[in-house]
Order: C-alpha cells, then sequence, then structure tokens
C-alpha cells in the first residue's frame, strides 16, 4: 500500500501495471476502507483471469474520489474481462455497499 496523501494505492506486484482499467467518481469516503473493499469484489469478479493481480488506486480532491482499479494481466484482455469491470465499477448496489463499509469503519476507528 502507497499513500502519498492525495493517491492510496493498493497492489501486490510493483511496479503497478495498469493491463486493464476502469475509473468511477464518488463521493468522498475513506480511502484505505473503500479501496480495500473494491479490491475484494475486483478479485471475486477476475480471480479466474490468467496472472490477474488487481490494483486500485483512489484519489481525493475537493469533489469527491476518483476511484481507479484494475490491474496486471498475463497475455491480451478479453473483452469479456473488461465487461466485468466496467459492470463492477458502474453498479450503484457496489458503490452503495462500498460506501457503507468506508463509514463503518471509518465510525469505529478505521
Amino acid at each position: 500500500m502507497w499513500d502519498d496523501g492525495v493517491t492510496l494505492t493498493i497492489a501486490r506486484r510493483v511496479p503497478v501495471v495498469w493491463d486493464l482499467s476502469g475509473r468511477v467518481r464518488l463521493p468522498d469516503m475513506g480511502r484505505r476502507r473503500l479501496a480495500h473493499a473494491v479490491r475484494q469484489d475486483l478479485w471475486r469478479a477476475l480471480q479466474r483471469l490468467r496472472g490477474f493481480a488487481p490494483v486500485v488506486a483512489v484519489t481525493r480532491d475537493g469533489q469527491g474520489v476518483t476511484l481507479r482499479a484494475g490491474g496486471a494481466v498475463s497475455g491480451a484482455v478479453p473483452g469479456a474481462a473488461r465487461a466485468r469491470l466496467d459492470d463492477m465499477l458502474s453498479d450503484p448496489v457496489r458503490h452503495a455497499a462500498w460506501l457503507r463499509a468506508a463509514r463503518h469503519r471509518q465510525c469505529t476507528g478505521g
């Protein structure tokens, strides 16, 4: 995990590689808790993708946060993987779950 004060990035491999990525704007919330919640959903959605190494970056600005999710893939990125990522990032039910997770943990000292 890297945090430069503006962007928090969670990745298992360094350097970070973005073979597959998507972005979404969300309301301001705890970056660390948000990143971990998104990483879990990202892994569930794409774990069968050969050589997949998830990366999540959350950047805070005055208007909320920009979340970038994706990661490294061994070989070509199938169109179905891009579609699953886009579906995940555009799902309002997941957005609400991420918000609840980030808020809940912030209230308990996390």
